[in-house]
């Protein structure tokens, strides 16, 4: 069993015959009546996020959590589909699942795809990760002197972020997948 003063950022739990990922949690120990634990859960078979309160010491069945490296082959209407590079299985993942992590992926990139009690629920991509620029204006000539501004630039996946000015289409570039942000030069 696992108790609320175990839980980290990711873990994940079972409550009444459902299975949660834990999102956020807070500890709040009032000056009045006893303590509680506050988090916000993401439902693992259909994706929506809840806020749920715990008393402190509540226990819960945890999840057997299993990450396997796969190839993401396409998509196919609403589902994503993946291949394992050992065995060649392929499997189909709800596309609603792992639309955050998608938008940084290429047809052919492996990722780490999370099984929760044998069946495929997320995927987990890397924390930065390079991609082309594949549309972006051209910085005008005295812009990019300053070091200060920036331009939208479309990426190889389709997803658009601010790069500096001095950033032309082509170019290599590291983007942070949490926040969506321009790292670097790669």
């Amino acid at each position: 069993m696992i108790s609320t003063n175990q839980f980290k950022n990711g873990t994940h739990i079972e409550v009444d015959g459902t299975i949660f990922r834990i999102l956020e949690f807070q500890h709040v120990k009032p000056g009045k009546g006893g303590a509680f634990v506050r988090t916000k859960l993401r439902r693992i078979d259909d994706g929506s996020v809840l806020d749920k309160t715990f008393r402190a010491g509540e226990k819960f069945r945890p999840v057997r959590t299993e990450s396997k490296k796969m190839q993401f082959l396409y998509e196919s209407g609403d589902a994503i589909v993946f291949m394992d590079s050992r065995t060649y299985d392929q499997i189909e993942l709800d596309a609603s699942l792992a639309e955050e992590a998608m938008r940084w992926v290429r047809p052919n990139d492996e990722v780490d795809v999370l099984f929760v009690d044998e069946s495929p629920t997320d995927v987990q991509v890397a924390s930065a990760i390079d991609l082309t620029v594949t549309k972006t204006e051209p910085g005008l000539k005295g812009d990019t002197a300053s070091g200060g501004g920036t331009k939208p630039a479309t990426l190889e996946t389709g997803v658009e972020v601010q790069v500096p000015l001095f950033i032309e289409e082509g170019e290599l570039i590291r983007v942070d997948t949490r926040s969506g942000e321009y790292v670097s030069r790669a």
